[in-house]
């Protein structure tokens, strides 16, 4: 699968047919082959992105096994746990990385002088905006492929995730060799790899990002992305839904309905 020869063009229109095409390899091959997809098309131009979540800990573990080298990055929103940033400089001693840091220019106080205090709760969409969505965009501008760890099985937003994708707002090829894997399977090859993972999944949280819009949740949370921007008509920061990018998170009401 990784010697096939076809070749994207990136910043140019993707037919359909020719996703459609690779789509259906994937689906029967495996993380390791899409990973080898990517860096035969697209070398060094094609870069990981991770919240240091279990998906992330598994491609970086693949990419260091399959002597893949490329640039690893974070979204740094000077708002994540400190178990966060304690588990990245634990990935990168273990496997001699430089992951990069990726930020906004505004500072949480600078933020706050323009657009009121806690943003993250008056207008929680904007908060990932500034915070996530365009530092990405940014970062990305001169790359051709971003890698994620999006799965189908993480939500109901989620569950249409193909493996290759053409992401209109960055520009860029997306990337997600684990979108038909499910939780237990990522979880099942961390614990049999001993690779290392947040601590805090083993306190209640299933899904992990900044602190002002993560909870913990029940054992029989509905999904694996339960627990963040609880209360809210919002379930992802943008990045991924960009439809989401400049909208309010409105809270619910008592039917569920945003008020």
């Amino acid at each position: 699968m990784h010697e096939l020869k076809e070749e994207i063009i990136p910043n140019q229109k993707l037919s359909k047919e020719f996703l459609d095409s690779l789509n259906r390899q994937f689906e029967v091959a495996g993380p390791s082959q899409v990973l080898f997809w990517g860096y035969h098309t697209f070398g060094t131009d094609m870069v990981l992105g991770t919240g240091f979540g279990p998906s992330g800990m598994f491609l970086i573990y693949r990419l260091w096994e399959l002597g893949i080298n490329i640039p690893i990055f974070y979204l740094d929103t000077h708002l994540l746990f400190n178990e966060t940033y304690e588990l990245k400089d634990r990935v990168e001693k273990r496997f001699d990385l430089e992951i990069t840091r990726v930020t906004s220019g505004l500072s949480v106080e600078e933020q706050a002088e323009k657009y009121g205090e806690k943003l993250w709760e008056t207008n929680p969409n904007r908060c990932c905006h500034l915070r996530k969505v365009l530092p990405l965009r940014n970062y990305l501008s001169d790359k051709k492929a971003w890698i994620t760890g999006l799965r189908r099985s993480q939500s109901e937003d989620r569950k249409n995730t193909q493996f290759v994708e053409w992401d209109p707002e960055n520009k860029v090829v997306k990337i997600n060799p684990l979108a038909n894997w499910t939780g237990k399977e990522v979880w099942n090859y961390i614990r049999g790899k001993g690779l290392p993972y947040n601590p805090l999944h083993d306190e209640g949280y299933p899904s992990i990002g900044c602190i002002p819009c993560t909870q913990t949740v029940d054992n029989d949370a509905e999904d694996e992305r339960a627990g963040r921007w609880k209360g809210l008509e919002k379930t992802e920061c943008g990045i991924h839904l960009p439809a989401q990018k400049n909208g309010n998170g409105t809270k619910k009401n008592f039917n569920g309905n945003g008020q």
